[in-house]
């Protein structure tokens, strides 16, 4: 079962709070140290937080461990850790500054669920029920590491570009569109699966 139908307007006020404060961060911390672009500073929640949390309606009730493949200023994972508390969440990143700024964040946001994994995805150990893709790769890039990493039954939940077409996802994985793009520039939240 899915939270079909989930809206942020369902968030508590300490969620709320909590996404105040990462909004906060990423204006102090992320766009000085270039981890966000500069220009991105007027529109962070609409273009990056409330779009990261288009994927919660689309991420199983029964869902535990969770990994967000090249996390940068941590979305999607961030703000998915922040909503669902009860999901076990890995951020990976490979390049330092970026990996400590996340330490930072989880750190300062209070969240015991979020672990950082400052190295390349491909690193980890598998049995993830959902990896996390927003920015990663291309489709057949980013399903290659994904299913290396999930669970027989997992989920990749992908953010594809405004011209991605299902016939474009990789021959050895099943994908549907879950959700329409709501911003200019963005595509559909894709979900694949092994076939």
């Amino acid at each position: 079962m899915k939270h079909e139908g989930w809206t942020p307007k369902e968030l508590s006020p300490t969620q709320r709070a909590n996404l105040v404060i990462y909004e906060e961060l990423l204006l102090g911390e992320a766009v000085p140290r270039g981890i966000v672009a500069a220009s991105d500073s007027g529109h962070l929640r609409t273009r990056h937080i409330l779009d990261s949390l288009r994927a919660v309606p689309h991420i199983q009730v029964s869902a535990e461990r969770v990994v967000d493949l090249g996390s940068g200023a941590g979305f999607p994972g961030l703000p998915i850790a922040i909503v669902r508390p009860d999901l076990e969440v890995t951020l990976t990143e490979s390049r330092q500054i970026r990996a400590a700024y996340l330490e930072l964040a989880a750190e300062r946001l209070r969240l015991p669920n979020v672990s950082v994994f400052p190295e390349p995805a491909e690193g980890l150990a598998p049995g993830f029920d959902v990896c996390l893709a927003r920015g990663f790769g291309d489709a057949s890039r980013t399903w290659e590491v994904a299913r290396v990493l999930l669970r027989p039954a997992g989920e990749l939940v992908y953010w594809a570009g405004r011209s991605f077409e299902l016939d474009e996802a990789p021959e050895d994985a099943s994908a549907r569109a879950a959700s329409e793009a709501t911003l200019e520039s963005g595509g559909p939240i894709v979900i694949m699966t092994r076939q």
